[in-house]
């Protein structure tokens, strides 16, 4: 049903009844503000108004979001973020005092508590409230960075970064490393050792003398499934001399190059030619350890417990070089070891004290290539197929 709106009746009364609200309006509008002597309005000052970031209450907030305060029509007098064990959080205060923002990392799953006072331009007082809690990860996963801090390496040294498992958000983990070089380099990340690793080679092996620093801030990274980056990483090396490796297998004979030049060649006996289980497989490697003494066990071949000097891994497959004085009579003259590279006590000496971690071996004239899930297998595979292992290409 519409009720109508009982009609105006004109005249006096209807002419006092508009004056009246009229001045009503005009009245509510005089109480919004102070008068001064002329009679004109002023507002009042405005009162302190405070932001915070995370919002008070959120959870689930990564530990390495921003977190500040920001306050408008006023200033921060007193600022306070407490976690659950009484500690300041660190933080700094901007020039004009009207933001306050963390300067370190937060913990996991934690509330934080807000404290404090902000005082407005009205000259009073705001208290500073509120909380907010951050993630609880179901598994913080470590890594392991290589090389090492201050190492000095080889020409063909990858970076790499070695996780406790399988990471299932790759893309996330390359978006938080960064690569810095002193001189400039082309390289790619990419994925290997069914997602636990992930490598940064360059394109070409790296010039000599290059200096490298390498950040990886995992900390506080989603890796998918409820799965964090435990630590941030970093490392600082240097590439040291272009040294080079280069075995002609039928030649029997091992070469060594520094910056271009042939410095020293070594007879050798490599693997048997005529057994693919035995040779020395072709591919470029690069040195990954050295040991003055190793010991070698292969039941299969009929050996075990057999040590050998200055043993120089080049690959996972099982390749050495090394002294092999009981295989003297072949060495130079026939390929007859189980896979390794045999050189004479003295010349393996000579080796290993011009090798560094990293340096390059390149093997050519086998019979078989190295299949390339063997490591280190970074050289093994083709530029353009390293590059598609990136989860960001």
């Amino acid at each position: 049903m519409v009720v109508a709106a009982p009609r105006m009746r004109t005249g006096l009364i209807g002419g006092l009844i508009s004056a009246a609200v009229v001045a009503a309006l005009v009245f509510v509008a005089g109480c919004s503000g102070s008068s001064d002597a002329s009679g004109s309005a002023s507002p009042s000052e405005p009162v302190a108004k405070v932001t915070a970031e995370p919002g008070d209450g959120a959870s689930g907030v990564s530990p390495t979001a921003p977190v500040k305060l920001t306050v408008a029509n006023g200033e921060l007098e007193d600022v306070k973020l407490t976690n659950p064990e009484g500690k300041q959080v660190e933080g700094k205060r901007s020039e004009d005092h009207r933001t306050w923002t963390a300067t370190e990392k937060l913990g996991y799953g934690k509330t934080y508590t807000w404290s404090g006072k902000a005082r407005g331009t009205d000259g009073k007082d705001v208290p500073i409230q509120g909380s907010f809690s951050t993630v609880q990860p179901a598994q913080v996963l470590r890594g392991t960075i290589y090389p090492l801090d201050n190492q000095t390496v080889g020409v063909a040294m990858p970076i790499s970064i070695r996780f406790d498992a399988p990471v299932k958000d790759k893309a996330a983990v390359e978006k938080a490393l960064q690569v810095k070089t002193s001189v400039p380099v082309t390289g790619s990340w990419g994925w290997v050792e069914g997602d636990r690793e992930v490598h940064w080679r360059p394109k070409e092996y790296w010039p000599a003398g290059t200096e490298v620093t390498v950040t990886a801030d995992l900390y506080g990274v989603n890796y998918g499934d409820g799965v964090y980056g435990k630590d941030d990483l970093s490392t600082h090396f240097t590439i040291g001399r272009n040294q080079v490796v280069r075995i002609n297998t039928p030649d029997h004979q091992m070469v060594v190059y520094r910056d271009g030049r042939e410095v020293a060649r070594y007879a050798s006996s490599n693997g048997r030619d005529n057994d693919p289980e035995l040779t020395t497989p072709n591919g470029t490697f690069y040195v990954t350890e050295k040991h003055e003494r190793w010991k070698f066990d292969n039941p299969r071949y009929g050996y075990t417990n057999v040590w050998k000097n200055w043993a120089v891994r080049f690959s996972n497959h099982g390749e050495f070089i090394h002294e092999n004085e009981d295989n003297r009579a072949n060495i130079g003259r026939a390929n007859t070891s189980h896979g390794c590279v045999n050189l004479t006590n003295t010349d393996a000496k000579a080796y290993f004290d011009s090798a560094l971690v990293g340096d390059p071996v390149e093997v050519t004239g086998s019979i078989t290539d190295m299949p390339p899930r063997y490591a280190p297998y970074d050289w093994l595979i083709p530029w353009d197929q390293w590059q598609a292992k990136s989860a960001l290409k």
